[in-house]
């Protein structure tokens, strides 16, 4: 990364009232910094607004910095548009959660101004690859930074689904469906089902079962340079679908096959000095309430 930011792209569910609040106090503090803002094409962002609306999937090659406003959802948002250029990310939390997102509103301007100057404290994060392979010999992938999820849609029933790791078979699970998580997505959707806190920076995956039908499906945490296969079995009205960060990467049939894998490429994130996680985790999980706060 550069510095100063000359341009940075900007992400957010602009028509949330907590995000326009945040959107209308920030637009003008960049503009009095000199720095260009890139916006989607259809941002709901006032016509006068002092952006410029250009393809979101331009934002990699000419941003500098992306600045997410929202929530943990909007910052994988821009984690997928620019992790192919190593653009790092800011989170401004508007959101629920804010496990990613961890600038707060009324701290927003400061530290913002600190990322400008490239000041900031930067994470490295691994990304996770999820390939669709069909019979035709095409495939479909996607980034995660999060997870990729294999689940059931659109029907009461159970899916039947074999696992492997490194081509080795694993199990053949009953269930709604499995979580192949990232370490920084190890405190997501895996956590709801059970699984392990992993610490960022280790090197590993964990495969979570969702709702599995038997109790002994328990959560695996592997090598991360392994390759994970999930294959559907056979079964009337077998209906899967694979999502990536929660965005839809497409259908899995008992014909294709899932492969996860961690990705060559990774996420810079920006944190303010002083990021401890272990001090995030008591406070998003509520741990040690009413002990002595080192």
């Amino acid at each position: 990364m550069a510095f100063p930011v000359r341009t940075c792209a900007l992400v957010g569910r602009f028509s949330d009232p907590r995000v326009a609040e945040s959107v209308a106090t920030l637009l003008p503090h960049l503009r009095s910094r000199g720095v260009q803002v890139l916006v989607s094409e259809d941002a709901e962002l006032p016509r006068e607004a002092p952006v410029m609306r250009v393809p979101e999937c331009t934002f990699a090659e000419r941003a500098d910095l992306l600045i997410a406003v929202g929530g943990d959802g909007t910052l994988l948002y821009g984690a997928r548009l620019v992790a192919r250029h190593n653009v790092p990310l800011v989170g401004v939390n508007r959101g629920r959660l804010g496990f990613l997102t961890d600038v707060m509103p009324q701290d927003m301007l400061h530290w913002v101004d600190a990322a400008l100057a490239g000041t900031l404290e930067p994470d490295e994060r691994p990304l996770l690859t999820a390939r669709l392979h069909r019979p035709r010999g095409d495939s479909t992938q996607s980034f995660a930074l999060n997870d990729v999820v294999m689940q059931k849609h659109d029907t009461g029933r159970t899916l039947d689904f074999e696992t492997r790791i490194d081509g080795t078979y694993v199990n053949t699970h009953d269930g709604d469906g499995i979580i192949v998580a990232s370490p920084t997505g190890s405190t997501a959707y895996a956590l709801s089902c059970s699984g392990p806190i992993i610490e960022p920076h280790l090197a590993a995956l964990v495969l979570v079962p969702i709702c599995a039908h038997t109790l002994s499906d328990r959560p695996i945490v592997v090598a991360a340079n392994s390759v994970i296969e999930v294959a559907l079995l056979e079964r009337a009205d077998t209906q899967a679908n694979v999502t990536c960060d929660g965005a839809l990467l497409g259908a899995l049939t008992p014909a294709d096959r899932l492969e996860v894998t961690t990705a060559t490429e990774r996420v810079t994130l920006l944190h303010p000095p002083g990021y401890d996680y272990y001090r995030l985790l008591r406070s998003k999980l509520r741990w040690g309430r009413g002990s002595f706060e080192h």
